[in-house]
Parts: structure tokens; C-alpha cells; sequence
């Protein structure tokens, strides 16, 4: 019988498996795997072997048919409790927090740390297993544009609530230190919460922008759901602004009109394009209210702000048709959705033609929310890549045991007066101080160049100014009395980039109108559109 189960790609001249149509005889004893002690030669005369590479090579004994496959794969990395498991964070919150606030907030951390290994994580997996499916009729041809989304992804509603992710902030048990409070655990929630970090965000923007209006008394319901700890109160919020020009430019983007009724109350008219967290309870919408001679005003001066209930007391929606759910590259667990506005009920909650300043305060939020998300995704990155490190061996050795490649994952992890005293912050002081003296310069020449070149160096100028300011707070952090070497080495680290990239794309004349021509030809070459760049 024929016993070398070599695949065809891997025949060789030694071993063949057909040779004028029939079976070579013996064929086994000339494909045998070569022996442990040939394997122990390869790998370096006299190197010690570790557990898991003995291993590997007792695998490469085992028959070819089972070898095949199961040595393709590797063991997969397992991260622990990432509260306890991220040092930084944990001497961040001892250097800033109250000795008491620290204690309860640090038994609250842990145990959440805990929580997302064992509950919320598998809670994770299966929103990403089971993206929301939209059922536009039902079973007798009725339109119901019912947006069904997995029994996991509401389980993460009921724990944000039962967590206070939103509720730890308005609450403020720990005064100012709350939001800090709440920041942590979104961000140790944000890897594990398959994609339920994204409506949190916007209800917490809703909540805000709520309590910057003073909480008025036709929002107190609202601002109570969105702030609740109960889950079976607990709401969610939309944020409808992109319209079918799409992009950030509202002002001459939105398209809805709003009409006032005799109760006082409006009804909303048009399309919104990009609506996230389409099966939210509530949203903030902007709209252009349509004056006595049925006008509106264009520009941002002519938006305001209404609230709405995304459904009635029954359940059905709003006057509000879900024309398709998006097909996106990312967060496909969270529903997304065009929407078609007929007529829905909805409170102005702004003063009329203010609506781009009342929803200032949920982009802010928003916008940290989604620093923290990004944040937590890299954190999530490096500890994978530090666990798999531990686990993987290439070359004789596990990955954590060759420099060059902890070299890498160094580069990517964990005021200044004070950090002076600090021999080995020296030249992190001294960089961050010559940073910001150009900074200063620039601001100085630029001021000088007109509109076009401030323009163009916006980019690089925010660029600049989170650098720097990053770096203070890692020196900051690096000078502390009980400072790690680590925290030193990442102050030095953060440096030893180019902290003001603004200054020397101005001296290389980035920012010149002649670059900016330049540009658009390096865009444009060999199209059509490239005549009118030069």
C-alpha cells in the first residue's frame, strides 16, 4: 500500500509518487523524516533547547499526515487582566489620583480588568461574528425596516449601563477625577466591546451637550435614560449630520429642513446619508427651519439642533424610513444606516441658526472618545505582539529573546523645570525646550506669510503642538521621585523624534504657493485636471 502522503507540489526526484504509471515500490523508506538528531544539528552544535522548541521538533517526528497541517500553525497569544498588565496606566493614576480615590478607583479597575476577560470579550467575538441584518417587510409584504442586531450586542447595552460608562461621568462621585475614572474604563473596555464603543461615544456627546444647555426640563427624561445605571433604562444616542455630499462640511452640506407645528414642536424633512448607530433610542439632528415664507438660510448660521426619539411608545419609528445599512470596510457590528426623515417629530433644542455651537460639545467628546479608541487599539497590538513574543520560537529561540525584534516593540510602547534635576531627562528637556522655541519662531515668520501658508502648514501645526505637548507630559511623568527606568525611556524615546516637523517644513518651503501648485501636478499627472493645475 502506498504510504507517503506527500502532496503533489512536493514531489521530488527522490520521491515520486508515479513513475510509467505505476507506484514506485518502497517508496516510504526513501521519504522519511529526517531524525531528531539531524533536526538538533541544524539548529547549532551545543545550543541549549528550550521546552517549546523541543516540542517543535517532536512534532516534525510525528507522521507526515498529520504534520502537514498541524505544524502551520502557531499557539495563540493570551493576554491577561489589562488593567494590572499596563504599568504606565496604573503609575499614571498613582502620581494623579487622591490616595483615597485611587484605592476605590483601582478595586473598580481590577475587577473590571477581570470582567472583560471572562464575560465581555466572548461578548466581543460574537458582535463581530454577528454584524446587524435589516429587514425592510415582514413576512406579509408590511414595511417594518427593522434593524435586527445580535443578542450580544445588546448584552454590551445592558453592561455599559451596569459599568456607568456613561454614568460615571455625570455622577461625579470622585468630583473632577470622574471623567479620568471613566476615560480608563473605556479605554480597557474599547478593544473587547466589539464595536459597541462607537454609540457610547455619542451618547455620551448627547449626554454633555444636554447638561451644557443646563439640562432643561423637557430633556430631563432624556438626559436621565442616557445617564442611567439601570440597563432596562439605559439609552443609547445617534448623531445625524452627514448628508449626501458627505464630508465635514455641514454648513453647505445639510440638506433637511425643519417645519414648526401649532404644538411647538417640528417636524424634520430629508435624507441623512451616514447615520451611526442606527438603532439607537435617541439622536441630535441638524436642520434648517423653514421660516413664514417657507425659506431657509444657508450656511452654518442657518442650522440648528433638534432631539429626537428614533421610535413612539410603540415601538415604530419616527416617521423615519432605513433606506439600506451600509456595507462598510470597518465597524461592520454596528449598525449604519441611510435614513429617509418624513416628517419626524423632533424639539429644537438650540436657540435657532446656533445648532453648529450647541453640537460643538458632543464632537468634542466624541473626538476623545475616539483617542481613546485608538489608544486602546494600539495598547491591544502591543500586548498581543509582547504575549506572542513569549510564545514563539524562530531561530532556535523565542521571538523575546532576540534584540532586534524587542528593539521594535519598544519603539512602539509604554513639567520640564522639574525634570532638569533629572540627570537622564537632560536631553529630553533640552530637545523639548529647543522645540518649543521654534515653535515660537515659526508662529513669529508664519504670522508674516498670510492665509495661504498658514493654510497649508495647519496639518503639520497640529502635529506639532501634540508632539511637544505629549512630550512634557512624558517627561513630567518620567521625572516623579519613584519613576520607573521605563517611564525615563520613554520620555527620551518620544524626544528623539522631530517634535517640531511645522518649522522645518516651513524652511524647506512647504508651504510656499509654488509647492502648493506643485502638488496638485504630482496629483493630477497624466489626467485631465492637470492642465488647470499649472
Amino acid at each position: 500500500m502506498f504510504t507517503c502522503r506527500l502532496p503533489w507540489w512536493r514531489s521530488s526526484a527522490t520521491c515520486k509518487p508515479w513513475q510509467s504509471g505505476r507506484f514506485l515500490p518502497r517508496v516510504w523508506e526513501t521519504c522519511q523524516p529526517p531524525s531528531r538528531k539531524a533536526i538538533s544539528t541544524t539548529v547549532g552544535q551545543g545550543q541549549q533547547v528550550g521546552t517549546q522548541e523541543k516540542q517543535v521538533l517532536e512534532d516534525r517526528e510525528m507522521p507526515l499526515a498529520r504534520r502537514e497541517t498541524e505544524t502551520l500553525f502557531q499557539e495563540q497569544p493570551q493576554t491577561g487582566n489589562q488593567y494590572l498588565e499596563d504599568a504606565l496606566l496604573r503609575s499614571y493614576l498613582k502620581t494623579h489620583l487622591p490616595p483615597k480615590v485611587l484605592e476605590e478607583v483601582n478595586q473598580d479597575l481590577e475587577r473590571f480588568g477581570n470582567h472583560l476577560l471572562t464575560k465581555i470579550k466572548p461578548l466581543g467575538w460574537e458582535c463581530e461574528l454577528n454584524p446587524p441584518v435589516f429587514r425592510q417587510y415582514d413576512a406579509w409584504g408590511q414595511r417594518v425596516d427593522h434593524i435586527v442586531t445580535c443578542s450580544a450586542w445588546r448584552r454590551m447595552k445592558e453592561i455599559a449601563a451596569e459599568e456607568g460608562l456613561i454614568a460615571e461621568a455625570y455622577e461625579r462621585r470622585y468630583s473632577n477625577w470622574s471623567r479620568l475614572h471613566q476615560a480608563v474604563k473605556l479605554y480597557l473596555f474599547s478593544s473587547s466591546s466589539g464595536g459597541f464603543n462607537c454609540p457610547l461615544a455619542m451618547t455620551d456627546g448627547a449626554a454633555k451637550v444636554i447638561e451644557s444647555l443646563g439640562i432643561p426640563g423637557s430633556l430631563k427624561n432624556a438626559f436621565d435614560h442616557l445617564t442611567s445605571r439601570d440597563p432596562k433604562k439605559f439609552w443609547t444616542s445617534g448623531q445625524w449630520m452627514t448628508e449626501r455630499r458627505g464630508g465635514s462640511d455641514v454648513a453647505n452640506g445639510t440638506e433637511t429642513v425643519a417645519r414648526k407645528q401649532p404644538d411647538g414642536t417640528y417636524r424634520l424633512y430629508g435624507f441623512k446619508w451616514f447615520t451611526s448607530a442606527a438603532d439607537s433610542d435617541v439622536t441630535l439632528t441638524l436642520a434648517r427651519v423653514v421660516d413664514a415664507e417657507g425659506q431657509v438660510k444657508q450656511g452654518s448660521s442657518g442650522l440648528s439642533l433638534f432631539f429626537l426619539k428614533v421610535r413612539d411608545e410603540e415601538g415604530k419609528l419616527n416617521s423615519i424610513q432605513v433606506q439600506r445599512l451600509k456595507d462598510k470596510l470597518g465597524t461592520r457590528q454596528m449598525a449604519t444606516a441611510e435614513l429617509w426623515l418624513d416628517g419626524a417629530k423632533a424639539e429644537l433644542i438650540s436657540a435657532e441658526g446656533r445648532g453648529v455651537a450647541a453640537i460643538s460639545n458632543m464632537l468634542n467628546i466624541t473626538r476623545i472618545h475616539n483617542v481613546i479608541g485608538a489608544v486602546a487599539s494600539m495598547r491591544r497590538m502591543i500586548s498581543l505582539s509582547r504575549e506572542y513574543a513569549r510564545r514563539r520560537v524562530a531561530f532556535g529561540k523565542l521571538l523575546k529573546d532576540h534584540p532586534l525584534h524587542m528593539q521594535t516593540i519598544a519603539r512602539m510602547e509604554k513639567k520640564l523645570e522639574l525634570a532638569s534635576s533629572t540627570a537622564k531627562l537632560e536631553p529630553a528637556v533640552k530637545q523639548m525646550r529647543d522645540a518649543i522655541s521654534i515653535l515660537v519662531q515659526f508662529t513669529q515668520a508664519a504670522g508674516s506669510k498670510g492665509a495661504a501658508t498658514m493654510e497649508l502648514a495647519a496639518r503639520d501645526f497640529s502635529y506639532t503642538l501634540a508632539r511637544i505637548y505629549a512630550g512634557a507630559l512624558l517627561i513630567e511623568h518620567a521625572a516623579r521621585p519613584d519613576a520607573s527606568s521605563t517611564d525615563i525611556s520613554a520620555a527620551r524615546r518620544w524626544c528623539n523624534q522631530e517634535l517640531c516637523p511645522v518649522a522645518t517644513e516651513l524652511g524647506n518651503g512647504s508651504y510656499e504657493a509654488e509647492e502648493a501648485l506643485a502638488d496638485s501636478a504630482l496629483v493630477y499627472e497624466g489626467s485631465p485636471a492637470c492642465s488647470s493645475c499649472l
